[in-house]
């Protein structure tokens, strides 16, 4: 790994590298694939947005929004509300990452559109011209390609560094993706870029103590962004070294674990936000193997939940402290990062979904009892294959002596096992119906996300598109 280390270092910084890719993308010359990756971003993270609508949080932070009113910028999704883009961007964002649906890299271990979409978007109503839905595309890719680039690039898992990267690295990539929008030129992409590293913050705390304010973070990356980019465009200076400098993103955050040569290998030809997953379960990702895992053991002949006497849950050490910490799920983001709790709702109704994650469903009483007989454990192997990586799951469920188990390597919605189309579109479904609409808009919807691409005025289109959904 390399980072500047002083100054008298003259290799350009990865911000000066990316801000001249990411400045001079052309849309015409994205591949097919690129552009279908982005397509399937959008879809999925504007679905999880409208299941955020109605989780906790949403409400009151839509309180503050409309309350400190201002010029009408951007849409509030799913509302009849327009207001001054930084707070559009911050509110869409808690909205789309409040329900922990959204979309995940499994190797860099963030979520990514819930920041970069709402950026684009509000970008999007400030251009002040019509913005194509090729130069929306333009701007999407940008910032899932830089935030999903820097995870891959990080070698310290967010346990040890303290903070959680869909948060911290939000800033950059919402910022490239409002920039490259806005069309800033590459020396004001680079000042964006280092204005919102000002700004840049997202503490893993949050989910220690079950806070709700964990799913809120990555907003607040959206909505720096928006600053950050009106800010550049009045000609205000930023940091300039803002991943490799002395005092960079690297060693003031990353512990000096950030490696260069993947920030800067393959750059526009290897698209690492092509490996971005989606998710089957409204939960953080480390629990979705056990979770398969768990599946897979209560559909073995003979398995019986009410009869288990101990389950035992194997993960790896970054697994084990996200999600095995919490002894009862009191709280829906407690519930979320439990997988005592996920496990137990798999083993029991042979499935996770939106309706467990509710007050109502973490009182049930079977599901109480049966969390209480799961244990996690640090797995060796698992520790030494998967360390840095989401962990993999195996299930032991223990009835009478015998032991039921299943192993589960990569999850349902990765790379090399994605969802199909039809359980994407159940997703959706399951979004409108959570988010107290109408699921039979699911076609308006997926013919809206289908036309963005070829849109003349993407926010003229957004607008179209919340409209349809809402008021049916």
């Amino acid at each position: 790994m390399t980072l500047h280390t002083d100054t008298e270092n003259t290799a350009p910084d990865f911000t000066e590298i990316y801000a001249g890719f990411s400045s001079s993308l052309d849309p015409a010359e994205l591949p097919k694939s690129v552009i279908a990756a982005a397509q399937i971003n959008i879809y999925d993270t504007l679905a999880c947005s409208i299941a955020g609508v109605r989780a906790p949080g949403v409400h009151e932070v839509l309180d503050i929004v409309r309350d400190w009113g201002g010029k009408a910028e951007a849409e509030v999704l799913w509302t009849s509300l327009s207001v001054p883009a930084p707070n559009a961007a911050w509110i869409n964002g808690i909205m789309a990452h409040a329900c922990d649906y959204d979309d995940t890299h499994d190797k860099a271990i963030l979520h990514a559109g819930i920041s970069v979409l709402p950026a684009a978007i509000a970008a999007a109503g400030i251009a002040g011209r019509p913005v194509s839905g090729k130069e929306f595309y333009a701007g999407v890719v940008a910032g899932l390609e830089l935030i999903c680039r820097i995870g891959v690039a990080t070698r310290i898992g967010l346990i040890q560094a303290g903070f959680i990267y869909s948060a911290l690295f939000s800033y950059f990539g919402a910022a490239a993706a409002a920039a490259r929008i806005l069309r800033l030129s590459r020396e004001d992409t680079v000042n964006a870029i280092g204005i919102a590293y000002t700004q840049a913050s997202g503490t893993h705390q949050v989910t220690r103590d079950g806070a709700l304010t964990k799913r809120m973070q990555p907003g607040f990356g959206a909505r720096a962004a928006m600053t950050a980019v009106a800010m550049a465009r009045k000609g205000i200076r930023g940091a300039q070294n803002v991943f490799e400098g002395i005092d960079g993103l690297g060693r003031t955050y990353l512990q000096s674990q950030l490696d260069s040569a993947i920030l800067r290998e393959g750059l526009g030809e290897r698209w690492h936000l092509e490996d971005l997953a989606y998710k089957p379960y409204p939960c953080c990702r480390m629990n979705h193997c056990p979770i398969d895992a768990a599946l897979q053991v209560r559909a073995q002949a003979g398995f019986d939940w009410t009869q288990v006497d101990e389950i035992r849950v194997y993960l790896n050490s970054q697994g084990n402290q996200a999600v095995g910490q919490h002894l009862a799920a009191r709280t829906v983001v407690q519930a979320q990062f439990s997988v005592r709790y996920n496990v137990a709702c798999a083993l029991i109704t042979g499935k996770v979904g939106l309706a467990d994650f509710t007050p109502e469903a973490l009182a049930r009483p079977d599901v109480v009892r049966l969390a209480e007989r799961v244990t996690p454990i640090v797995d060796d192997e698992f520790e030494r294959r998967f360390g840095r990586n989401v962990t993999p799951g195996r299930v032991e469920a223990v009835i009478g002596g015998k032991v039921f188990c299943a192993q589960v390597l990569e999850a349902l919605g990765g790379v090399d096992n994605p969802m199909s189309p039809q359980v994407m579109r159940r997703k959706l479904e399951d979004c409108l119906t959570f988010g107290g609409f109408d699921a039979g808009r699911a076609d308006f919807f997926e013919q809206g996300i289908a036309r963005l691409e070829t849109s003349t005025d993407v926010a003229a289109d957004i607008r179209s598109l919340i409209s349809g959904v809402v008021n049916r």
